[in-house]
């Protein structure tokens, strides 16, 4: 149910696609999922000290 919603807020036919089949759920995860380890390698990156 929640998947016809929120698809429906998406245009075209992939968001039609996207609605009916619920694959945003998995898509909207990778994407959480990206984003999380981007901004944890930022932040390791920070944490090295630089050379002098």
């Amino acid at each position: 149910m929640y998947g016809r919603v929120i698809g429906a807020g998406t245009t075209g036919a992939g968001g039609a696609t996207l609605a009916a089949t619920g694959m945003w759920l998995n898509s909207m995860a990778m994407l959480v999922a990206a984003t999380t380890l981007v901004a944890a390698g930022v932040a390791l990156f920070k944490l090295v000290p630089r050379r002098r």
